[in-house]
C-alpha cells in the first residue's frame, strides 16, 4: 500500500497559526535573551519576575504567575534565585501583613533601570522590519487575541 495522500483541509503544521505563534514567541524570546541572559545572567523566569516587579512595585508572587502565565513553581524558583542574588525582597503588605509582596532591592532597581532601555531598544529593532501601519495592525490583532483568551481586560467604554 502506498502512502495516504494528504486530505484536503488537513493540518499543515508550518501554516497552523498556534504553531507559528508559539515558534515566533520562542524566537522573539531568544532575540531578547541576548540582553538579559548575556549581560545580566538572568534566565527567562527571572527576567519575567524582574520586569513584572519593576513595573508593578509591591506585587505578589501570585500576581507575577497570573500576569506572566508562568507556573507558580517556576515563579517561586525564580524569586528564590533573585533573592539569593539580592535583587528582590519580600515585604509584608500594607493592608494585610500576612500577604507578602515582592519589591526590587536597590541592586534590583539599578539592574531594572539598565535593563528597560536595552529591552525597549531591542523591541524597536525587532519591529523595525515592519511599517508603522503594520505595527499598529499587529498590536491591535494581539490585543484582540488577548481579550478573546481573557489575557487582557476589555477597554473601558
Amino acid at each position: 500500500m502506498g502512502v495516504r495522500s494528504v486530505q484536503r483541509g488537513s493540518l499543515r503544521l508550518a501554516r497552523f497559526f498556534p504553531f507559528r505563534l508559539n515558534r515566533l514567541a520562542a524566537a522573539v524570546s531568544q532575540h531578547l535573551s541576548v540582553i538579559y541572559r548575556g549581560r545580566f545572567a538572568l534566565e527567562i523566569p527571572e527576567w519575567r519576575v524582574i520586569a513584572t516587579v519593576g513595573e508593578d512595585e509591591g506585587c505578589t508572587a501570585q500576581f507575577v504567575a497570573h500576569s506572566t502565565r508562568m507556573h507558580k513553581t517556576r515563579v517561586s524558583r525564580a524569586i528564590a534565585q533573585l533573592m539569593r542574588r539580592g535583587l528582590i525582597e519580600r515585604v509584608a503588605g500594607e493592608r494585610d501583613r500576612r500577604e507578602m509582596h515582592l519589591r526590587l532591592t536597590r541592586a534590583g532597581a539599578r539592574m531594572y533601570a539598565q535593563l528597560v532601555p536595552l529591552a525597549l531598544a531591542r523591541e524597536r529593532a525587532l519591529l523595525a522590519c515592519m511599517s508603522a501601519a503594520d505595527r499598529r495592525a499587529l498590536l491591535r490583532a494581539l490585543e484582540r487575541l488577548e481579550r478573546f483568551l481573557a489575557l487582557r481586560e476589555a477597554p473601558d467604554a
